[in-house]
This record gives structure tokens, sequence and C-alpha cells, in this order.
């Protein structure tokens, strides 16, 4: 089940009624149907990986009571590794397995060897690198005493399997989302319109940007041979709008459904395109990926209070790893490399937290400063994706020594109905980027403008909308 499926327009409401209608006075009930609910929409899916599901919070849950309970730090730290291998484990067979075997073989094959080794036919889970994260900063926490061992496990289970969030994030933290679900919670008006506000509008970035750039996306990618330089320049600039309306359309919708049943998700994205430097990117970008290695892997590495060296190391492996994290294909290290290289300056000279203000905070328009820098790193960003798009590492090299090939022109063949969504989505953004997101209209004081605004998107949505059963981050 997806969100922008006929499906969800019927398990949606069906779930809000019984939630706020039946179930309201009722907490305990409230969360045992958000469970079932949860359960429900992830089987829709295979229901054969909810299995992986149930035993990932079976296992966590379990660690944190005998954590807790453990007499000694030995036997804390015997569950707390029991747990942590257990989870990488079934990560590492369903997601890196084949990856690693014929990475080896292939280095083999560099001295003259002939390897040989079996490889898996399975399916990747949808959603295991989510609720395998969830688990894990759950059990880190306990570890370093930041929280209790949740007792309930209808609440644990229900901060696991989440349905808004279940299958592309965002990543929470228990810190954050724990405490609401074991809180009484009321039905905000107020709330529950901008949600409704924010759906409309990760509709409109999925649906209507994303999946239109889809479709050239696709058809340069596929066949780069018979495309100009600047044809393959309008691909790699879809595909970064594509990917962004398509992964940042999920979590606005996530975040909105999400308040429609009273909680606060963690923010994922804060429109990361008018950012001018790399390391405002990644504060900008699937922010609670970032924020999750920064905490768990970034400051236990030492963080920024070792050498140069250290730090130096230390953001190569955050940025290699979180490539890594992405998929199992040399692509994603190399786009994960290009992004610590782009970093590294920054650190060098202190200047990677030279903007942590909102673009443009004083004045309507950027400086002319301030459009360069967002022109240089949008355009690093571009390139870099090239090799999240690309199949292999081969296809994205020659994708990109073509995007430089002027032997065929440069005159591209436009999508210009795609250029046109892509300017209502940039100039609306940057109307609101001191706000939470795209569409927090709530401001604006006349009921008919805001429904006129309404009435806008959704015929966008009705007119150009395209109908894709796929989110991109679903394969991660």
């Amino acid at each position: 089940m997806i969100f922008n499926s006929f499906s969800f327009l019927y398990f949606f409401p069906a779930v809000f009624i019984l939630y706020w209608f039946f179930t309201q006075k009722y907490r305990k009930a409230q969360n045992i149907l958000l469970l079932v609910a949860s359960y429900y929409f992830y089987a829709c899916w295979n229901y054969k990986f909810l299995f992986l599901l149930i035993f990932s919070t079976l296992l966590d849950y379990y660690t944190g009571l005998q954590m807790e309970k453990s007499g000694s730090l030995g036997k804390k730290r015997f569950w707390f590794w029991l747990s942590v291998l257990i989870n990488l484990g079934f990560l590492g067979v369903f997601k890196y397995y084949n990856f690693f075997v014929s990475s080896f073989i292939d280095f083999l094959a560099l001295f003259g060897i002939q390897g040989h080794a079996a490889t898996l036919n399975v399916i990747l889970p949808v959603g295991i690198s989510f609720y395998t994260f969830h688990g894990l900063s759950y059990v880190i926490d306990i570890f370093y005493n930041r929280i209790k061992a949740e007792k309930d496990f209808v609440d644990y289970s229900v901060f696991v399997s989440f349905f808004p969030l279940l299958v592309a994030g965002p990543i929470e933290r228990a810190t954050h989302l724990l405490p609401q679900i074991k809180q009484d919670r009321t039905f905000d008006p107020y709330k529950a319109a901008d949600g409704l506000r924010q759906i409309l509008w990760g509709l409109f970035m999925k649906v209507v940007v994303a999946d239109n750039c889809a479709m050239v996306v696709n058809e340069v990618f596929n066949h780069p041979n018979q495309y100009n330089a600047g044809s393959l320049w309008i691909g790699a600039l879809f595909f970064a709008f594509q990917i962004y309306g398509d992964f940042a359309g999920y979590s606005n919708i996530a975040l909105g459904t999400a308040r429609l049943l009273g909680f606060e998700l963690l923010k994922n994205f804060s429109f990361p395109y008018f950012s001018r430097d790399i390391a405002e990117f990644w504060r900008r970008w699937h922010i609670s990926l970032s924020s999750w290695f920064r905490d768990y892997l970034y400051i236990p590495l030492g963080g920024s209070k070792g050498g140069l060296y250290s730090q130096l190391r230390n953001v190569l492996i955050i940025f290699l790893v979180s490539g890594l994290w992405h998929g199992a294909n040399w692509t994603f290290i190399i786009w994960g490399g290009i992004n610590a290289l782009c970093f590294i300056p920054l650190v060098v000279f202190k200047l990677n937290r030279a903007n942590t203000d909102t673009v443009a905070q004083n004045t309507f328009l950027p400086s002319i400063k301030e459009t360069l820098q967002i022109a240089i790193t949008f355009g690093i960003t571009v390139i870099a994706w090239v090799f999240f798009r690309a199949i292999n590492v081969t296809e994205a090299i020659r994708y990109l020594t073509k995007l430089f090939d002027f032997s065929r022109g440069f005159k591209p063949e436009v999508s210009l109905s795609s250029l046109g969504f892509i300017a209502v989505l940039l100039v609306v953004e940057w109307l609101h980027r001191h706000k939470n997101h795209g569409f927090e209209i709530s401001y604006i004081s006349q009921r008919w403008v805001r429904w006129l605004l309404y009435l806008f998107v959704f015929l966008m949505l009705l007119i150009f909308g395209v109908s894709s059963d796929t989110f991109i981050y679903f394969q991660f």
C-alpha cells in the first residue's frame, strides 16, 4: 500500500474514524488500533516479510528489558551486542550479502583468481533499513542510559511500526516518539488542517513534480547515447527534482498523516535546494538520517573533538556509510564519497557552520553571493545525483562524460510542462522557506485566497498527476 493509491484512500479514513470516534477515550485501544493498522499496511506490500518486522520488534523490546535488568556491565554489553549483531545481520543478508560476495569475487579477479560463490535470490524487505534503525537507536539509547526500557510491548511496537513512517521514514527516535505514544491525545483542528495542507503539498511534489520528471529521466538515463549534452543535462536536472519531489513528498504526506492522528514526527526536509554549501545541504536533506549518523556514529567516533585528521576521517566514514546505507552498489558509495570530498574543505577551513540561518533571511531575494553559492551547491548536487541514479559506475561515468561532449550540439529536448511544475515548486517553497513545510499558508488571513490555492493544487493533481506505484526510497 502506498500513499498515492486508492487503497490508502480507503484505508486511512477508516483508521481515522475508528481512532477519533470510537477509541479516543481509550489510549490503549488507540495504540492497539494503530498497531493492527500498521501491520496491515505493511502486509499489503508482502505479508511474508511481516514476520521480520515482528521479530525485530520482539528482539529489541526484550533486549531493552534485559539490559535494564542486567546487574553488571558485562551482561548489559552482551544483550546490547546481541541485538546489534542480529539486526545488522538481517540487514546484511537481505541487503548487502550479494553485493559483498560479488565485490570480493571481482577483487580476486584482479589478481587472476577465479572465485565462485552462491548468491541469494531474495527480495529486499521494504522499509528494513528504516525500522532497523528505529530499533538500533532505542537499544543504543538504553545502553547509554539516555532512556528507560519500555515495558509496554504494544507501545514499543507502535514506535517501531507506526505506518506513516514505516517504509520510508523519517527515522524516529524513542526519546521523541515514545512519549507521544504513551500520552493521551486530543484532536487539534488547527494541526489537522495544517496536516491536510502538508499532505496536499506532498502529493503535488510526488505525483505532479516527481512522477512527471521521472518519465523524462527514465528515457534519458536508459538511452543516453540518443541524446546530446543539453538533453543529458536536462535529464540530470530532472532527476534532482524527481528524487526530491519523490522523497520529500513522501515525508510531507507521512508528517501530515501523523498530525491528523495527533503525532508530531521529526522534520525530514527543509528546502535543501536553497542550501549555500554541502554542509548546509546535509542539514536540510533527509535530516532524520544525517542526524542519526551524527549521533550514533560520528560523535562516538570522536566527532569534531580530535585533531584535523580525526575529523576528516570521521567525515569520510559518515558519508561512505551513508552512501552504503542507501543501497548495495558502488554507485551509492561513490555518491557518498563525492559529498564527503565537497564537505571536507569546509571542515578544513572551519566553514561547515558558516550558513546556519535561512537564505535571504532579512530580504526577499538572495544576495549575489548567496545566489552563486546556491547555484554552485545545486550544480554539485546534480552531478553527484548521476551516480545515485545510474545502474552501475561504468554507466555513471559514461553519462558524466557525455554531459561535456558538445560534438552533437547542446540544444536540449525539454518537457516544458515539467519545467513549469518545477518552477511552481521552487516559487512556493521559496516563499515559505521560513516555514515548516512548503504549503504552510495558514498565515493568509483571507479564507477565499487559501481555498483558491487549495483548489489550484488539487486541480494540478487531477489534471497533471501521474499514476505511479513506487517511491524511490522504498528500495532502501
